[in-house]
């Protein structure tokens, strides 16, 4: 009796012990884990593969030891009879069990969560020759080693590590521990994937989206969910403090993937592969019929951790939904208000209004019209500038954009208006220059285009200005411009140049330098002399702000999701380049939008 309370005593220190280590040990992984998410995966990743593949040859090695040493006849079990005699022996509780064997599949599809950085017929060859074949001589080794030693002393014992050789044990959960930090890292990268993909979509508020990869352009990092995540994985951690509820989450996480995953497969079966209809209900019941049986099985432990994915898939569900039905309203309520050519063409060359000296530039996520926002401040301010220019910059999905293909410039209206449109594109590895430099580059671009298009309504070929659309032409190398603090010595340059008028002693002067072999008519000239003018007057950057309101009479829930809405919006990220955007030069115009 006194050996059996010591031991007693002795295995509840120990475990008291162990669980005061485990927690904390735990806790310093993940934040080690998600600190070092911001170096990209390019930079961490040359040490995955050799931890997989030491892992997978550790577990296969152990596995079939296991089957030679203990059962060499376990390998029957992989036949389909014997689980139809398990379930049908123990019925309600095999049917219960179905959510801790489902465990054995969990992980293995975090592969799949990183086709943005390895193709798919890669992931396929690997879980097929490598990944499938190690977990099948693992758990088949534990089913040799647990058939033949059926006392055990609690049922938290039946486990990896007890079909370990004592010797192994501590080298084994070392690897282990790595192999899991390498699993993990695939959800998180994963992760990143999906919100830039929902964000693609206008079905997440805007994230700040960094690439860590020159050529892969899948390899991103999201600092706002990367922190999120972390403040997430560790509230999980210290709350359940145990992972039998950790498991019965994941598994019911991952089951309710591979469920809804097999419902949107039948749909691509009919819709994108234009298979037969029998063929995609064929499918569907045939893998849906197992992963209901195994949702289930998860969904009677519920209360016992599984909630927490549940919870979550909510929250965002909810945010999701809200995010999209705002970007559709305040989409919809911008082509219905969009200003049409022929409204333009009607306010005359002066747009109604007094035409101040300088350069107003209008940022605008409209690539075609003209939007709500102009109309908006035309009408309600008597004053603008004499040069125009809507600015739209876009990113596109390539590391670089050559200089030559940057900017698109095209004209809004006839000349007289000195209205343009100009598209900047940006690589996600393209640096954006600071305001000066930008300002520079835009203003050559610009008389480019202007030069450029006097040659070719020289030459007989005249842009038809009152079409809907603007045409856009790429400007590959603008004209050089030169700015200096005082008068300009014309002298000092063998090119031809367009002097600017001398309206302020202490002004910043501005010259186009036109080589000697260009043509320019008094025309092209005048409408360079007025954009070098501009520029010298300075310029001024306007930014719209919309603010959404329901329309009166609308439905309660209406108004507490545009309000949701609203939320979200002033707190997620806006667009990169209006960090660049000089403040003392900055004119916010807001709109509200009844939708």
């Amino acid at each position: 009796m006194y050996v059996q309370l010591r031991h007693a005593y002795e295995m509840f220190i120990a475990t008291c012990l162990y669980a005061d280590i485990e927690l904390p040990v735990a806790c310093a992984i993940l934040i080690c884990l998600f600190a070092l998410q911001h170096y990209g995966t390019h930079k961490v990743g040359f040490l995955f593969a050799p931890i997989v593949c030491i892992w997978l040859l550790c577990i296969s090695a152990i596995g079939l030891y296991n089957i030679i040493h203990w059962d060499h006849h376990v390998y029957r079990a992989l036949s389909p009879y014997y689980m139809y005699q398990f379930l049908k022996k123990t019925q309600t509780g095999g049917w219960m069990s179905l959510g801790g064997i489902l465990l054995c599949v969990t992980g293995s599809e975090a592969m799949y969560a990183d086709l943005g950085h390895f193709s798919q017929s890669s992931i396929q060859i690997a879980f097929i020759s490598v990944v499938y074949p190690a977990l099948v001589l693992a758990y088949m080794g534990q089913a040799a080693f647990i058939s033949q030693h059926h006392n055990f002393e609690s049922s938290y014992h039946i486990g990896f590590y007890v079909s370990v050789p004592e010797s192994l044990r501590w080298p084994v959960l070392v690897i282990a521990i790595l192999a899991a930090v390498v699993g993990s890292q695939a959800i998180i990268t994963g992760t990143f994937s999906i919100i830039k993909q929902c964000s693609s979509l206008s079905c997440f508020p805007g994230v700040k989206l960094v690439h860590t990869s020159s050529t892969v352009h899948g390899q991103i990092y999201i600092p706002e969910i990367n922190w999120m995540l972390m403040v997430l994985c560790l509230a999980v951690t210290i709350g359940f403090r145990d992972t039998k509820h950790l498991a019965n989450a994941q598994g019911l996480a991952v089951i309710t993937v591979m469920l809804v995953t097999t419902c949107l497969m039948s749909l691509v079966i009919v819709l994108c592969w234009n298979k037969s209809i029998f063929l995609a209900i064929g499918f569907l019941l045939f893998f849906g019929t197992i992963e209901v049986l195994y949702f289930s099985a998860s969904l009677v432990k519920f209360h016992e951790g599984a909630w927490v994915p549940i919870t979550l898939s909510f929250i965002f569900m909810v945010v999701m939904c809200v995010w999209h039905y705002g970007t559709i309203k305040k989409y919809e309520f911008d082509v219905q208000n969009k200003v049409s050519v022929n409204w333009l063409l009607n306010l005359g060359p002066s747009l109604g209004i007094v035409r101040v000296r300088g350069i107003g530039l209008i940022h605008t996520e409209l690539m075609s019209g003209i939007p709500a926002i102009f109309s908006h401040f035309v009408t309600n301010l008597p004053a603008f500038h004499q040069v125009l220019v809507f600015l739209c910059v876009k990113s596109v999905p390539v590391p670089h954009v050559q200089p030559e293909d940057r900017f698109l410039v095209g004209r809004i209206g006839p000349k007289e208006y000195r209205l343009y449109r100009v598209i900047v594109r940006y690589g996600y590895r393209d640096v954006q220059k600071d305001d000066l430099e930008f300002e520079k580059e835009l203003v050559s671009n610009i008389a480019e285009f202007i030069r450029s298009s006097g040659e070719c309504d020289k030459n007989g070929f005249v842009e038809d200005t009152d079409r809907p659309s603007d045409k856009l032409s790429p400007v590959s190398t603008g004209i050089p411009l030169w700015e200096e603090d005082g008068d300009l010595d014309a002298s000092a340059s063998p090119h031809k140049d367009i002097d600017a008028q001398n309206i302020a002693p202490k002004r910043k002067k501005a010259r186009f330098m036109i080589p000697k072999s260009a043509q320019v008519d008094s025309e092209v000239r005048r409408e360079l002399q007025e954009l070098m003018d501009a520029r010298e007057a300075g310029m001024s950057f306007i930014l719209g702000h919309s603010y959404m309101k329901a329309k009166s009479g609308s439905s309660f829930i209406k108004r507490i999701v545009i309000n949701f809405y609203e939320f979200l919006r002033k707190n997620s990220r806006s667009p990169s380049y209006a960090a660049n955007i000089p403040h003392a030069s900055t004119l916010e115009v807001g709109m509200v939008y009844q939708v």
